[in-house]
Parts: structure tokens; sequence; C-alpha cells
């Protein structure tokens, strides 16, 4: 579906923000980006987009450039940004604006999502952030595209929004179809991603299934700090000490803890390339 070779980018000659960047990215996945702020979360579904090129390197997204901006590309890709920006009009003739660029888009879908999230079928100038966020949401499910793009979806859901959109989104996926969720509040998707992809300052450290970390990695709940200093990584909470260490070889799935797999990976970055790199 997706394929990063070598690619180099910065917004300028001075700020580089990637080097020699690869990835692969397959379809019937649901992706979770992952990344501190300025990590090059955005720039990496911007230019999966088409909307910033490249310095050096190349891209294929659906066997296509995304740079030459192709009509039977960009029906098939639907991009939502983290600020969304809306036009004063109704939200039903926002959607037909849009319905004449994706040939399979729902308008019946659309209009039942719009429902389930909960959003007033006014003009959207009268709707607050988060219901024009959650229009985009819609619209962007409805359109029915093999590439759908996430940019922070949830920033702007309040909790109930958050549930209801895990809810929608785990219905929207289909063999055909990739997802890339980009987000730093992890806890609001762990229920919906497959594979986790995870960037720290401009490089890819992990592009790992759930079930491979949870061959590799055992997590595991301690009475004390002091009873976790074998772990690779632990944290200490109000409700205990929790950490990781590498799995003894026990082939059975256990629960994964996403937060603190994050933490670990930027905190032994080195240590968990090699050991997800490792066939």
């Amino acid at each position: 579906m997706i394929e990063l070779h070598n690619i180099t980018f910065g917004y300028s000659k001075k700020q580089g923000l990637y080097s020699n960047l690869n990835l692969r990215l397959e379809k019937n996945f649901t992706y979770g980006l992952l990344g501190k702020n300025g990590a090059g979360k955005s720039t990496l579904l911007k230019l999966m987009a088409g909307l910033v090129f490249p310095n050096s390197g190349k891209i294929s997204v659906m066997g296509q450039n995304p740079a030459k901006k192709s009509p039977d590309f960009l029906e098939n890709l639907f991009f939502i940004p983290e600020v969304v920006d809306t036009p004063e009009m109704d939200v039903l003739d926002f959607g037909d604006d849009y319905a004449p660029f994706y040939p399979r888009f729902d308008k019946e879908l659309f209009l039942q999502l719009l429902n389930q999230l909960e959003v007033p079928l006014k003009n959207l100038k009268e709707l607050s952030y988060g219901q024009r966020k959650k229009t985009w949401i819609a619209l962007g499910i409805a359109s029915n595209t093999n590439l759908l793009l996430l940019d922070e979806p949830t920033n702007g859901l309040d909790i109930p929004s958050k549930r209801q959109f895990r809810k929608i989104m785990a219905s929207c996926i289909n063999e055909d179809r990739c997802i890339i969720i980009s987000t730093h509040q992890i806890r609001d998707l762990d229920s919906l991603i497959d594979r986790i992809l995870i960037l720290d300052e401009g490089e890819l450290v992990i592009n790992a299934g759930l079930e491979t970390i949870a061959h590799k990695l055992s997590f595991q709940k301690f009475d004390s700090e002091e009873a976790a200093d074998h772990c690779l990584y632990a944290e200490s909470s109000m409700g205990g000490t929790y950490g990781l260490l590498e799995n003894n070889g026990d082939e059975k799935w256990g629960n994964i803890d996403i937060e603190l797999f994050f933490n670990a990976s930027i905190a032994h970055k080195k240590y968990m390339q090699n050991l997800f790199s490792s066939k």
C-alpha cells in the first residue's frame, strides 16, 4: 500500500527532519502512529498525501507518486488534518460538495455516522469545534477510500464522543483499506490498532504488530520499584510499578500496555530497534 525508500525531508536546509527514512505499510491494517510533539508524525502523513514533498528518496502510495496528485490517486485517499477548517455552509451541503470527488461515497452512511456522532444538521459555523471535527470524520469514513489518514482525530472530542469514535472506526475496517491514525493520546486508540509505528526525532524506531510485541515482551506489575530492577523499563504510579522485559519464550498472547511500550521505546531506542528488527 505505502513504501518510503531513503526519504530525506526538512522544512528548511538548516532544519532537517527525516534522513534516509524507510517504511513499508500494508492494507488490511490499522496503524497507530505515535511520537512526541515535533517527532514528525503530521509531516509523515502529509508526505503520504502529497501535501509536502521529500528532498530526496522515493514515495509510492497505492502504486503512485503522491506528488503527481493524479485523480485516481486523490479519489482513493482521504486525509483528516489535526486542525480542521470548514466553510460556512450546511452540514449536508458540505457532504454533497465533497461527494463527487469520491466515487464510492456513501451518503446514507454519512447520515448514519452524523447521527451516531450526534452532529446537528445545521450550518457548520453554528457547531462547536468538536462537532465540526466529527463532521470531517464522518465524511472521511463515508468516502470509502482505500487509504484513510487521520491526524490526532480525538483532539476536540469529549469522552462519550471518543468512545463512539472507537466504535465507528472498528466497524469501518476492511481487507482493502489501510488506516493510519496519528496520536499522542495513546489510550484513546489502544483497542483499534493492529500495528504500532513509533517516530522519534525524525527516525522510525518501531514498526511492529501487536502479536509480535506480545511475543517478544512481557508486561508485568510489581509490588515495588526494587522488584522491577531486572526490567528493561519500569514506571511507578499510584497503582503500583509496571515494567516490561523480554519474553521468556512463552508464546501465549499477553496484555500490552501501549503507553509503557512507547515510553520504553523512546528511553531505549537502539535496544528496541534491534529487538524488533530481528527476524
